[in-house]
């Protein structure tokens, strides 16, 4: 609103009662005028319940001088706004004076917007007439940000939520179909979960932004070393920090590649080593992260005859899921896994 629009004889009147409202209420106005809550009162006498008084909390929180105020319509701080709705809950609050005030965006002086609850009491004369508006803001900017950080944050983790289930129902049919006996298929089904469940955890505490790649390595492979295994893996590598859906599929990967070492690999004896990598190198579209897997020492290994849910979740899932290409073969020496994604865009280092 321009501070230079041509005042009406209506306005004129009401900035002349400015000074006998004060003086009429006296200590009233000192109390209003040195409160911190925003109050203004208005002109009842008109329909237009023009501002006659505004102390400087409402000053400090709309971004107004009196000079553009008093005068005018209290209307004007909707009417920038040009939100009829709001516009229509101001006019029954000034009407009806409810003990609940309509929450309201406001603009500020420079366009800002601030949102507040209204609250309107009448002031009446001897007669019972209403001929002010005593009406306080309170401030609910903060407030309705929380709402809305929360909001945001209820849709994604109804998103991710999903995700899980949906990972975990895949989990469950192809174990399924393993054919193994019932026993087999609980544990093979609770170790995946388990897994899962401990890529969530890393990324909890990061608040689900990332998490550190060397964490997510050493959570996927803690199971398995805690064993008696712990000199016979080497892990190098920076600890990079990877966005949540790599960290998902990469643990379940992991886990994968770690069960088939138990089961016919590097750690189905006691000699076999287990060495895992990754390294970021410079592309002409973009940086990529390789990461390699590979198994020395153990029995002479050669293709599984079909492909099981390990291999599809290791070929299929992290190429599909992560836009990159995944390499996963059996010479006699050891299953060698190479994973190569786009690279994220922020390192960080240990210590």
């Amino acid at each position: 609103m321009s501070t230079q629009i041509a005042k009406s004889d209506e306005q004129k009147e009401a900035e002349a009662e400015v000074e006998t409202f004060a003086k009429a209420l006296g200590p009233f106005v000192v109390a209003a005028q040195a409160t911190r809550m925003p109050m203004v009162f208005t002109d009842a006498k008109t329909s237009a319940n023009p501002i006659i008084f505004v102390n400087d909390a409402f000053l400090a929180l709309t971004g107004y001088d009196r000079a553009d105020v008093l005068g005018h319509s209290f209307d004007f701080l909707i009417e920038r706004g040009i939100d009829p709705e709001a516009l229509a809950e101001v006019k029954a609050a000034f009407r009806t004076n409810p003990e609940i005030g309509p929450e309201i965006r406001y603009l500020r002086k420079n366009g800002s917007e601030f949102w507040a609850s209204l609250l309107v009491s009448p002031v009446r004369d001897r007669s019972g007439a209403v001929v002010q508006h005593f009406v306080s803001l309170v401030d609910l900017t903060k407030h309705k940000e929380r709402q809305r950080h929360a909001k945001m944050l209820i849709e994604e983790l109804n998103h991710r939520v999903k995700n899980t289930l949906s990972t975990v129902q895949s989990i469950v049919r192809q174990s399924l179909r393993s054919g193994a006996d019932a026993k087999t298929t609980r544990d093979a089904i609770d170790a995946r979960i388990f897994a899962l469940a401990r890529s969530h955890d890393l990324l909890t505490e990061e608040e689900w932004e990332s998490a550190g790649l060397l964490d997510v390595v050493n959570a996927a492979l803690k199971p398995f070393v805690a064993q008696g295994r712990e000199d016979r893996v080497v892990v190098s590598g920076e600890n990079i920090h990877i966005r949540p859906a790599l960290v998902l599929a990469l643990s379940i990967a992991l886990h994968e590649l770690a069960t088939n070492a138990v089961k016919y690999g590097s750690f189905s004896n006691d000699s076999g080593r287990i060495l895992m990598g990754w390294e970021t190198v410079a592309a002409p579209d973009g940086d990529r992260l390789k990461l390699h897997w590979r198994e020395t020492g153990g029995p002479p290994v050669a293709a599984p005859s079909r492909s099981g849910f390990g291999s599809k979740v290791i070929l299929s899932g992290l190429a599909h899921q992560l836009g990159g290409v995944v390499d996963l073969a059996f010479p006699v020496g050891g299953a060698i896994c190479t994973i190569d994604i786009p690279a994220p865009a922020v390192v960080l280092h240990d210590g």
